[in-house]
C-alpha cells in the first residue's frame, strides 16, 4: 500500500507530527511520504492521502494567517493545504485521513475539521479525523503528542 501525507507547517510542529504519521505507517510495512502542499503533489497512484496543517483562526491557514505567521517567526509559504484541496479533482471513494496541530482551548477550532470537510465535498472516504496539540503558537509538540500520532499513523491501516 502507498500513503502520502501532505502537508502545510508554519512553525515546523505540523511537519513532525507528519513524520511520526509516516513512521506508524512504516511500521505496518505502508510506503509513506511527507510532502508539501505547495509542491503540488500528485496523488494518481494513492491507496490513502492524508492531509495535515495547523489551526489558524478556527480553520486552514489563509495568506493574512500566514502572513501574521511569518511576522512571528515562522515560515509558511504563499499557498498550502487549503489552496491545494480546492484544486483536486473528485476523488470518488479515495481513503483519506485529516490531522491538524491545534493549541488548545474552547475555542481554537480544528484545521482537521476543514481538511476533512473539503474532502467530502470531493467525495472522498473520510476515515479519521485528529487533532494534536503544541504549546503555544510557535510550539513546541506538547509532551506524548508525537508518540500518539505515530501511533494514530499504524492504526488507521
Amino acid at each position: 500500500m502507498k500513503a502520502l501525507i501532505v502537508i502545510e507547517s508554519c512553525f515546523g510542529n505540523t511537519e513532525q507530527v507528519a513524520q511520526a504519521v509516516a513512521a506508524g505507517l512504516r511500521s505496518r510495512d505502508i510506503e509513506a511520504a511527507v510532502v508539501q502542499a505547495n509542491q503540488s503533489p500528485k496523488i494518481d497512484d494513492v491507496e490513502l492521502l492524508i492531509v495535515g496543517a495547523p489551526t489558524h483562526s478556527l480553520g486552514l491557514p489563509k495568506p493574512a494567517t500566514r502572513r501574521q505567521a511569518n511576522a512571528k517567526g515562522g515560515h509558511a509559504e504563499e499557498s498550502g493545504v487549503s489552496e491545494w484541496l480546492d484544486a483536486l479533482p473528485k476523488l470518488q471513494g479515495l481513503r483519506v485521513a485529516a490531522f491538524a496541530t491545534v493549541t488548545g482551548g474552547r475555542f481554537t477550532g480544528s484545521a482537521a475539521r476543514a481538511i476533512a470537510k473539503k474532502m467530502r465535498r470531493h467525495s472522498a472516504d473520510v476515515i479519521a479525523c485528529e487533532d494534536f496539540l503544541v504549546s503555544g503558537t510557535q510550539g513546541p509538540i506538547a509532551d506524548g503528542e508525537l508518540t500518539r500520532a505515530e501511533q494514530w499513523g499504524a492504526a488507521l491501516i
